[in-house]
């Protein structure tokens, strides 16, 4: 490779780590220095390590591993962002492992989330699953989790699936190995979530983490668990790293999606665009190259371009999606709405003065319209 192609495959990379920074958990045990505190149950597919400050390494292992983290939130923490360092951590200032306790089995762990439930009210006794994306080493992505949890107000027991990322630039490829071969591991992890007690089950998958959630669906689907998808109650991929062909594929193997199902995309998304490149120039869905085929897939689509810089973290970091969450704006169950709903109502009316809703570009299946395609701007 000569020199100028060897810079430029290093900017793409470059641009691609957008996803994660290089953080370390800490195990502090300082929980009184944190703002606050998120409790995470872990299901992963990395090894176990000997390293307190990455108890999971980014090796495969054979079999699920369980464990329960507790996740300080910093006393500085600005919303949309996770604070961390790759050197020992502040908890006044970054976030850190307050506790991690490891679960040796898989009944313990489904009684463990049971009890976690139970703790709770009925309206949140829920689990919502998080799979990450590209580029995460196990503090990246656990943390990014709690940011959810706590930017979002997600009233609900946090189970997060660690797939065995390599969590460095160059791994590109070693991580999309480390996707395909995760995907019965998160296949069993949500038939985990739907074993438990729990009344709604929500899966969000980041990035790369969209083509193991569609593996993992894939997975359940032609080995006869299909029973376990109808227990979620709805699915959401930020910004997915998947070809479009490879994904309308694994819709096919999978017959009948969850619903209701969204789809997070941007024309803005330079990773994406980058990864498009590195994989042959085949457009991923979460470019939004496709709206039309995902709308006949029955799928919503909404359009963050345009919303708070439309980066390729943009799920995870904006303001304007954070405040139409807390309207409920963006958790309606537009599966219920009857045929040929009015586009009006996707939005709730209050959401009109939310600073940046305006630019939220809405596409609602195509059964609910009628049409192929029509999208709707707030």
């Amino acid at each position: 490779m000569t020199k100028p192609r060897f810079l430029a495959f290093f900017f793409v990379l470059l641009v691609l780590s957008g996803c994660a920074g290089r953080a370390v958990l800490g195990l502090d045990g300082r929980e009184g220095e944190s703002a606050a505190v998120v409790p995470i149950y872990v299901a992963t597919m990395r090894a176990r390590s000997d390293n307190l400050s990455l108890p999971f390494s980014a090796e495969r292992s054979p079999h699920l591993n369980f464990a329960k983290f507790e996740i300080g939130i910093p006393k500085t923490h600005v919303v949309g962002k996770v604070e961390s360092t790759g050197r020992t951590p502040d908890p006044a200032r970054n976030f850190v492992a307050v506790s991690f306790q490891p679960i040796d089995t898989k009944q313990k762990f489904i009684d463990d989330l049971n009890a976690a439930l139970a703790k709770r009210p009925p309206d949140e006794q829920e689990i919502f699953i998080f799979v990450h994306g590209y580029n995460n080493n196990f503090a990246d992505s656990i943390f990014r989790n709690a940011q959810i949890v706590h930017d979002y107000h997600v009233k609900a027991v946090a189970l997060h699936y660690a797939w065995p990322s390599g969590g460095s630039l160059p791994l590109y490829v070693y991580d999309r190995d480390s996707a395909v071969y995760s995907r019965d591991g998160l296949a069993d992890t949500i038939e985990i979530a739907a074993r438990t007690k729990a009344r709604r089950i929500i899966l969000v998958g980041h990035s790369m983490g969209s083509y193991v959630v569609m593996e993992a669906f894939r997975s359940l689907a032609l080995s006869g668990r299909g029973q376990y998808l109808n227990r979620l109650n709805g699915v959401i991929l930020a910004a997915p790293d998947v070809d479009i062909d490879v994904f309308q594929s694994q819709v096919r193997d999978i017959d009948k999606l969850p619903t209701p199902f969204t789809i997070l995309v941007s024309r803005r998304d330079r990773a994406l665009s980058v990864s498009g490149r590195l994989t042959g120039g085949h457009p991923r869905v979460g470019s939004g190259a496709d709206i039309a085929a995902l709308q006949e897939e029955n799928i919503v689509v909404l359009d963050t371009s345009n919303v708070d810089g439309g980066s390729h973290g943009v799920f995870a970091s904006s303001p304007t999606l954070m405040a139409l969450a807390s309207t409920g704006a963006l958790t309606s169950d537009i599966g219920n709405r009857g045929e040929g709903a009015p586009a009006e109502t996707l939005l709730a009316n209050g959401s009109s003065f939310i600073q940046g809703a305006a630019s939220l570009v809405i596409y609602l299946p195509a059964r609910l319209l009628g049409v192929p395609q029509a999208g709707l701007i707030q």
